[in-house]
C-alpha cells in the first residue's frame, strides 16, 4: 500500500476512484464497513480504493482541551487500512489552515486530484469541513454536481450496542480488552517507541523497554502478562503500566515498560506491539527496591503459567 500526504502526489492513470474517508482512529468494526465499501466498489469498477485520514485527531487544533487519546499510533493504523486491500491511503495534515477550509471545498479538492472519482464512502454520522458543517447530505449534494456517488453506511452493532472509538476507549480504560478486541474485529494491542529509561531494570536483573506512549489509549495500571512484537518477531514478556511509586520521584510519570524474557538486545527506537494475555497485579509500592526485584521474579514465573 502507497502512502502518501498531498493529493496532488496521486496518479490513477484514468482509473476510477473509490474513497473512503475517516479519522479510522483503531480502524474498527464500523471504519472496516466503510473501507470495505470503498474496496468493493473499486473492484467493481476495476478501479482503485484509497482511504482519506489524517495525521492527528482534529481536536488537536480544533478543541485542543477535548482531545481524546489515540487507539493506534499512525504506524498501527496504517497497517490495519492495508490489511482491508486499500491500494493507498492520503494522510492529510491537520493543520489550522485546513481546519478553516470549507466542507465544500474540501471535497471538490479530492474530486480534483482523484478524478475520476466514482464514489465516496463514510460512516452515517460523518461530519466534516469548517465548524464541522458538512455531512452525508451535503456529500450526496456535490455527488449529483460532480458525479460521483455516495455511501453514508449506518453504524455498526455489537450486542445491540453502536460499535464505535469512545466505546472502544471506555472498554480499555475498564480494564475490558476482550470488549475492545471484538469492537475492533482484532486483539487490542498498545504501540510505542523504545526509549531510553533510567535503566533500573537492567541494575536489578529485570531489563526493560521503556514505550513512548505519548497520547496514546492506555489500560489500566498493572502488572500484566503480554506478547511483545518486535522486528515481525513474537516475544514472551511482562509488562509494567503505572507510576512506579517504589521509586522516589518529585514529579511520577505515567511509564509502560515491558520486560522480555529470555531477550538481550538493542531496541531503541524500534516501535513494540504489546498484546495482552491477562493482568497478573495491580500496581503497587513495596519498602525497598530488593523487595521490588523479588516481586518482579515472581511475576515472571507467574506470567510463564498463562501463555
Amino acid at each position: 500500500m502507497h502512502t502518501f500526504h498531498s493529493p496532488g502526489e496521486f496518479r490513477s492513470d484514468g482509473r476510477k476512484v473509490s474513497l473512503a474517508i475517516g479519522m479510522f482512529d483503531g480502524v474498527h468494526l464500523g471504519h472496516q464497513q466503510v473501507i470495505r465499501q470503498a474496496v468493493a466498489d473499486a473492484e467493481q469498477h476495476e478501479g482503485l480504493a484509497v482511504a482519506v485520514t489524517f495525521d492527528r485527531h482534529p481536536n488537536s487544533i480544533v478543541a485542543p482541551e477535548r482531545v481524546p487519546p489515540l487507539i493506534y499510533t499512525q504506524p498501527q493504523k496504517l497497517r490495519a487500512l492495508a490489511s482491508l486491500g486499500v491500494n493507498a491511503t492520503l494522510v492529510i495534515p491537520f493543520t489550522r489552515e485546513f481546519s478553516v477550509q470549507s466542507a465544500e471545498a474540501f471535497i471538490r479538492l479530492l474530486a480534483e486530484n482523484f478524478g475520476p472519482v466514482h464514489s465516496i464512502c463514510v460512516g452515517s454520522s460523518f461530519v466534516f469541513g469548517h465548524k464541522r458543517s458538512g455531512n452525508v447530505d451535503l456529500l450526496q449534494q456535490l455527488g449529483r454536481k460532480v458525479g460521483f456517488i455516495v455511501h453514508g453506511l449506518a453504524a455498526v452493532s455489537l450486542d445491540n450496542e453502536v460499535v464505535s472509538s469512545t466505546r472502544i476507549r471506555e472498554s480499555v480504560r475498564q480494564g475490558d480488552l476482550n470488549r475492545a478486541s471484538q469492537m475492533l474485529g482484532r486483539e487490542y494491542a498498545l504501540s510505542g517507541a523504545v526509549v531510553r529509561g533510567d535503566e533500573l531494570g537492567r541494575k536489578i536483573g529485570f531489563p526493560t523497554a521503556n514505550l513512548d506512549v505519548t497520547g496514546l489509549l492506555v489500560p489500566p495500571n498493572g502488572v500484566y502478562a503480554v506478547h511483545a512484537y518486535i522486528d515481525g518477531e513474537r516475544r514472551r514478556a511482562v509488562a509494567n503500566i503505572g507510576m512506579r511509586p517504589t521509586l522516589p520521584n518529585a514529579m511520577p510519570e505515567l511509564r509502560v515498560e515491558a520486560h522480555l524474557l529470555d531477550f538481550n538486545r538493542d531496541i531503541y527506537g524500534k516501535d513494540i506491539e504489546l498484546t495482552f494475555v491477562e493482568k497478573l497485579r495491580d500496581e503497587q509500592k513495596f519498602s525497598s527496591i530488593e523487595e521490588l526485584r523479588e516481586q518482579i521474579g515472581r511475576d515472571v514465573a507467574a506470567a510463564l503459567t498463562k501463555f
